[in-house]
Formats: structure tokens, C-alpha cells, sequence
């Protein structure tokens, strides 16, 4: 019953292996990666567009600086008493009059309470803090897929270290199986290595569909489409001093306060509330305008032409000043103001959050890069100490000096060690690029 049980799994993991395997696949490096993913993000690519909004928003700020100029003209049709006068008299007559009228106005505001001058200098913040917005989302980009890259090529390296390890114990299967037939090895060794050989099957075919979920999850994020599936190239492993580690905490919280884009965000948002907040008090303050207004019409109960009518008899002009002093408008002046300080206060509060989370981050990267650096050698001198115990087991248990117990416990010490080795050198490289992504210092497409 277990052997049936354990063969329908096997056909099972196979069928929905083959499955996978029948997807189409591409050569893909770590940049194109970088590349694509920032091509398909759904939230980087509404930040692009948000950012077009802010562009023209700034530019409308500007351009407030500027008088407003409007043309409008209407034509109508009045049908019943006509009123006209005529020689001091009012004469009033049934008829239908066609009329064209015609206007130019033009204002100016001379002074507003420097409101036009905050809206500018808020506009421009806004630009500055969406273009420092989508820096950060660069990063943001580019950090999941190294890290979903970096766990791809993981799964991949530990699906290698299964099939080599249940190839080493096929062949050991075989080994003891002529120790059976020599009469060197009992029955009951032959079957626990058959149930070994047995269990590292399905370990390597759950590590195969570990390694391939996680590249599907991968493909997903790059969104390369139905039945594609990237091929990943490695990259280098090889270890290197950081100079990152070199400097003290001090030095490397004075560089993520100076290089993460989110932080410069936030204070041009801060210093952008800060400026509406000052173009909203600016309402309590009397403004003053100039403008300019022509006025002019044609009318069908005048028997002189349009040209004459329009442009000679009836046009008018005016210009001059106007003054306005709020005295009272509901509070609605109190409540912008007061929406707009809030808004300022919250900016403030989200600064100090952010350079606080900030510290919080770099000092965790920075400890846990160097946590990665002792694992690594720690785990190197362990899977070095594991292959001499096993060649040494393997020797004995040839000899007939071991049982089967000490080396099942070897070879899996072995399988062990490599894992973790594995995990250790991926783990460093990616420790690296955590620390870089809290400094604000990863560039986009290094890999």
C-alpha cells in the first residue's frame, strides 16, 4: 500500500512537472529583467502619469502670473415689444430683433496676498516630490525582482544539489546491492537504501516545483505573457569587500538621509503643504485686480450695417481697478485654512516616521550583512568538514567498519551542509542589495 501510494505521487509530481516544462522559454539577464519589470508595473507606470498631471499643474501656477484674456460672443433672437427711442420718445412695437453681441475682458490680480507666488513655489515642489517619487519606485522595482530573481536561481541551485544527491545514492543503491549478492551486507540495508533512493525522488521532484512556482511567480511580475517562462542567467557570487561596512552607523544614516528618494519626497511635500498653506491664509487679505472689458453689438431693428453697428457705433470700453475685502463668507476661508494646516502638520508627521523607519532599516541591513558574511564562512567551513566525513564514512561502510545508520546520517549532514552553503551565498549577495536599497544607493539595472 505505501509503494502504491508513494508511485501514484511520483506520477503525479511528474504529470505536473511535464506540465510545466511545456511552457516556452527565454534568455533573460538580471538588467532586461530590471527592464521589462519597470515597463509592465501597474503603479510605476501611474506614477509616470501622475507626473504628467503635476508638470501642467506647476506650469498653471506659472502661468497664473499672467493676465486672463476671454473672447465670447452670443447671437439670439428676440421675437415681441421691441423697445426703442426715438427723438425723446419711447416707442414700443411688436417686431423681431436679431442681435450679435461681442466681448473681450481681461484681468489681472496685483496683488493677492502673495498667493500666486506660494501656488508657484508649492507647484514646483509637487513636481519635484512626483520625480523623486518615481526614483523610489525604480528602486522599489528592481529590489522585488532581485528578489525573486535571486530566489529563482536558489531554487534551481538546490534542486542541482538533490538530483546530485539521489544520483549518488542510486549509485550507492547499486554498491550495496553487490555487497548483498558478496554476502558483505544484510537484506535490511539493501531496503533502507531503496526506500532512501525512494524519498529522495520526491525530494528533488519538490524542490523542481519549488524552483518552478517560483519562476512562474517571477514571470508573472515581468508579466511576459501566456506559456512563457524566463531562462535566468547567473550571476556572480563571488565575494568582495563592501565599503558600506566600513564606515560607522553615523556616517551611513547621514547618506540614507541624503540619497533615499522617499525622504526627499516627503520634504518637498512638507515644504509644498507648507507654501498652500500660506496661499490659503493669503484669502483673509483684501486682493486687487485690474481689468480691461469691450463690449459691443449689432441689432436688426437698426437699419445701419453690422460692420458700422458693430465695430464703429456700439462698441464700448472700460477699464480700471477692483477691490475686494473679505468680511464674511461663511468660513469658508477658516476652513481652507485650517484643511491646509492639517494637511502640513500630517506632512510633518509622516517626515519624522519616515526618517525614524529609516534608521530602523539601515541599521537592520547593515547588522544583517554582516550576520550574512559569518554564515557564509560559517557554512563554507561546514560543508568543507561534511565532505571529508562523509568520503571517510562512505570508506568505512565499504570496508564493513559503519552501519548503514552512520551513513545515511553522512550523506545527509552532506546534503545539508550544501544546502545551506547555498542558501548562505544567495543570501549574502541579496543582504547586499537590502543594504544599498535602504541607503537609497541601488541603482537601477546593476546586477
Amino acid at each position: 500500500m505505501i509503494m502504491k501510494k508513494l508511485t501514484l505521487t511520483l506520477a503525479f509530481l511528474a504529470a505536473f512537472i511535464g506540465e510545466l516544462m511545456a511552457q516556452d522559454t527565454i534568455p533573460l539577464s538580471f538588467q532586461e529583467a530590471v527592464r521589462i519589470g519597470l515597463s509592465q508595473n501597474i503603479d510605476y507606470r501611474k506614477l509616470l502619469n501622475q507626473q504628467e498631471v503635476l508638470r501642467m499643474e506647476r506650469l498653471n501656477a506659472q502661468f497664473n502670473h499672467l493676465p486672463r484674456v476671454n473672447l465670447s460672443n452670443d447671437a439670439f433672437r428676440q421675437i415681441g415689444q421691441q423697445f426703442q427711442q426715438v427723438e425723446g420718445e419711447l416707442i414700443v412695437t411688436n417686431e423681431i430683433n436679431n442681435i450679435i453681441t461681442g466681448r473681450i475682458n481681461a484681468s489681472m490680480p496685483i496683488f493677492n496676498g502673495l498667493r500666486r507666488i506660494n501656488n508657484t513655489q508649492a507647484g514646483k515642489s509637487f513636481e519635484d516630490a512626483g520625480k523623486n517619487a518615481i526614483e523610489r519606485a525604480k528602486q522599489e522595482v528592481m529590489f522585488n525582482i532581485a528578489q525573486q530573481y535571486l530566489q529563482v536561481l536558489l531554487d534551481e541551485e538546490l534542486y542541482k544539489i538533490a538530483l546530485e544527491n539521489l544520483e549518488n545514492q542510486k549509485r550507492q543503491l547499486e554498491q550495496i546491492e553487490g555487497f548483498v549478492e558478496a554476502g558483505l551486507r544484510t537484506l535490511s540495508d539493501l531496503y533502507n537504501q531503496k526506500s532512501e533512493v525512494a524519498r529522495l525522488e520526491v525530494v528533488a521532484l519538490n524542490a523542481k516545483i519549488q524552483w518552478e512556482t517560483d519562476l512562474w511567480t517571477l514571470a508573472e511580475t515581468l508579466q511576459l505573457g501566456p506559456n512563457i517562462l524566463p531562462k535566468l542567467e547567473d550571476v556572480s557570487l563571488e565575494r568582495h569587500e563592501s565599503d558600506w561596512l566600513q564606515l560607522p552607523l553615523d556616517e551611513l544614516y547621514f547618506t540614507a538621509a541624503s540619497e533615499r528618494k522617499d525622504l526627499k519626497q516627503v520634504e518637498l511635500l512638507e515644504h509644498a503643504s507648507k507654501k498652500m498653506l500660506s496661499a490659503a491664509k493669503a484669502t483673509y487679505l483684501p486682493q486687487l485686480n485690474a481689468f480691461f472689458n469691450y463690449n459691443t453689438f449689432f441689432t436688426s431693428l437698426d437699419e445701419r450695417t453690422f460692420s458700422n453697428q458693430f465695430f464703429t457705433i456700439f462698441p464700448q470700453r472700460s477699464f480700471g481697478f477692483s477691490l475686494t475685502v473679505p468680511i464674511f463668507n461663511n468660513f469658508e476661508n477658516r476652513a481652507f485654512v485650517t484643511r491646509s494646516k492639517m494637511e502640513f502638520y500630517n506632512q510633518q508627521l509622516d517626515r519624522t516616521a519616515l526618517e525614524r523607519r529609516i534608521s530602523q532599516e539601515v541599521k537592520l541591513a547593515y547588522e544583517n550583512f554582516k550576520a550574512a558574511i559569518k554564515r557564509e564562512e560559517a557554512t563554507q567551513s561546514q560543508l568543507a568538514a561534511a565532505v571529508e566525513a562523509q568520503t571517510a564514512i562512505s570508506e568505512r561502510f565499504r570496508l564493513g567498519v559503519s552501519d548503514f545508520v552512520d551513513l545515511a546520517q553522512a550523506n545527509q549532514q552532506l546534503v545539508t551542509a550544501q544546502s545551506d552553503y547555498a542558501q548562505a551565498q544567495y543570501t549574502l549577495y541579496f543582504q547586499e542589495v537590502i543594504l544599498k536599497f535602504a541607503l537609497g544607493i541601488l541603482e537601477v539595472g546593476e546586477g
